[in-house]
């Protein structure tokens, strides 16, 4: 046996025991099983939904003459245009960045509350801007971005962390499909509001101003409802309180505190735990988690971490590039200026493009159920990389139409249509794979000291490539024209050979499998005796022989998916 095999074979078998023992199915009947967990989930998400609505409300409110006639040359100028919707990506870049820090400060629960407070100070500095300028809506924006920043890192961690292994990429799946029944939501609000109307100024301004401020109802009730939900058990161990974490893993799995897979799962929660801990402690001996200032600088430290091995930058790598060809497919170009993009596909007029836009809305949100569902039992890269393939070939097509229809339009409808239909089924492409599989990816592939940090870090790459697209969009289309589709494409075929060669498969691993995953055979051995020896002092691997020898001694076997025999310690995997 291999140094170190022990060690990981140890968590492997825990993990595998615990889905075995316990019969767990992945996909809705997997969810169905662990109904408690899906329905705190599925709250959760309403951070999700509330970056889903900002995202999408804008592109409707740009369009509307009333928003233009109060705004002035503010959405007429491309570039200015540009930064009123782009700040937002901005602010939640620099949501992001504080989040991680946040979020192993305080805990994922109450980043969360803090972050829905300053979401709903920039809406009410946003709706401001009903009594002055273009500053208001800026303002406003960053300090909304902030927020949803955050939520957009912090909710599927969080998700992450009370999930079984067999359900998780569902459950932090879920993230997005609140995400798309936002923008749905607030494209056919937009749809709606644009007809309002009358002689004075404060009624025509509603048809702009009532969507900003209808974000502030699913914010509120987030907040206050987040008050009643569980920590993550996970932070909780982490934290030194393991009577608390065992509490609510025994609740979150259905089972009793003194259950034996409770056990398992709990005894390969806090290895992991101590681990890093003793690990930490001992790459950075001059420092301790006493204070506010010793807590930032460890966390900085361990943010730096993350580039000084091989296989944890690879996982830098993973989370910072695939969000970046998630953005450069070309979705938020869509997203935050779909109107704009229809009306120059040929059709005319605001009610028609708004239309046009609430149909992306509606396929989006049905596109992303069948990911959320069944994402843990297809896998990551085959769907990343059929959706990537479908998404480039819709750029491309949509490209060659407009280059010959580009001046004859109003002769040709049925080719606008044509263009119209490709930037549906793109976003139906996006849907049901990158829009979903990027955050898991993101929320899965992190050992837990530097989960917080690793998840911000790829959630910061996709908020700043985010801004780069809503900044630089309207000018693309302004004097680009079809070839904005061309460049999309190109970045969306390279994003697809990114997930063919370079992204490792991680469906239904536990999250401290992950290690194995990503090269943990180049950890210095040191670091497996490590292990090794918190396994046998906190009884990890006394439990699993116990486990095997319960197992080996009765007739009835565990339970287990596929035809894959319970697992015994003589058959451990080596690393």
């Amino acid at each position: 046996m291999a140094v170190g095999t022990a060690t990981a074979a140890g968590q492997d078998n825990a993990a595998l025991i615990r889905r075995q023992a316990l019969a767990g199915p992945s996909g809705p009947a997997g969810l169905i099983q662990n109904a408690k967990v899906f329905g705190m989930a599925l709250f959760a998400c309403l951070g999700g939904l509330l970056y889903g609505y900002n995202q999408g409300v804008f592109s409707g409110v740009l369009a509307m003459n009333s928003f233009g006639e109060h705004m002035g040359d503010a959405v007429s100028n491309p570039t200015k245009k540009g930064w009123l919707t782009a700040i937002l990506e901005l602010g939640a870049w620099t949501g992001t960045i504080y989040s991680g820090v946040l979020a192993e400060r305080i805990s994922r629960k109450y980043t969360i509350l803090v972050n829905v407070i300053i979401f709903c100070i920039g809406v009410i500095v946003q709706c401001c801007s009903i009594v002055g300028d273009d500053s208001y809506i800026l303002g406003g924006r960053f300090i909304t971005g902030m927020g949803v920043g955050s939520l957009s890192m912090t909710v599927p961690m969080y998700n992450a962390e009370i999930a079984p292994p067999e359900v998780r990429g569902s459950l932090v799946g879920l993230q997005q499909l609140a995400i798309t029944f936002g923008i749905m939501v607030s494209f056919w609000v937009d749809y709606g509001t644009n007809h309002i109307g009358g002689t004075g100024d404060s009624q025509k301004d509603t048809a702009w101003l009532l969507p900003l401020a209808l974000q502030l109802i699913p914010a509120i009730v987030l907040g206050c409802g987040i008050l009643f939900m569980p920590f993550s058990p996970r932070w909780l161990a982490h934290h030194d309180r393991e009577e608390e974490a065992l509490d609510v893993l025994a609740s979150l799995r259905g089972l009793p505190r003194d259950h034996e897979l409770i056990n398992l799962e709990f005894l390969e929660i806090k290895s992991q735990s101590m681990f890093e801990k003793r690990t930490e402690a001992e790459k950075f001996p001059h420092l301790e988690r006493k204070d506010t200032w010793s807590y930032v600088k460890l966390e900085a430290l361990s943010f730096l971490s993350l580039f000084q091995s091989k296989s944890m930058f690879r996982r830098v790598v993973v989370s910072t590039v695939t969000m970046f060809f998630q953005q450069f497919t070309g979705i938020n170009a869509v997203l935050y200026y779909a109107p704009s993009i229809f009306n120059q596909l040929g059709m005319s007029g605001t009610t028609t493009s708004l239309l046009a836009t609430g149909v992306v809305g509606v396929v989006m949100f049905l596109a992303t159920i069948p990911a959320v569902m069944y994402i843990d039992q297809l896998g990551r890269k085959p769907v990343l990389f059929v959706g990537a393939i479908g998404m480039a070939l819709c750029h491309f097509i949509i490209a060659v139409i407009f280059a010959k229809n580009e001046d004859q339009w109003p002769t040709h409808k049925a080719a606008g249509w044509g263009a119209v239909a490709m930037v549906w089924l793109f976003v139906v492409h996006f849907g049901y794979s990158w829009g979903p599989c990027a955050w898991i990816l993101v929320a899965e592939v992190w050992p837990l000291s530097v989960r917080a940090k690793g998840i911000a870090l790829g959630a910061s790459s996709n908020w700043m490539n985010n801004f780069i697209i809503g900044q630089v969009t309207p000018d693309m289309l302004a004097h680009m024209k079809w070839g904005t589709y061309v460049f999309f494409g190109i970045f969306t075929t390279l994003g697809a050979f990114f997930i063919l060669f370079f992204v490792p498969e991680t469906k239904q691993l536990s999250l401290e499998e992950m290690d194995t995953v990503f090269g943990s055979e180049g950890v210095a051995a040191a670091d497996f005796e490590r292990q090794a020896e918190i396994n046998r002092e906190i009884g990890l691997d006394r439990a699993l022989q116990n486990f095997d020898a319960r197992v080996a001694d009765s007739s009835e076997k565990p339970k287990h998916e596929e035809s894959e025999k319970p697992v015994v310690l003589s058959e451990k995997r080596e690393v």
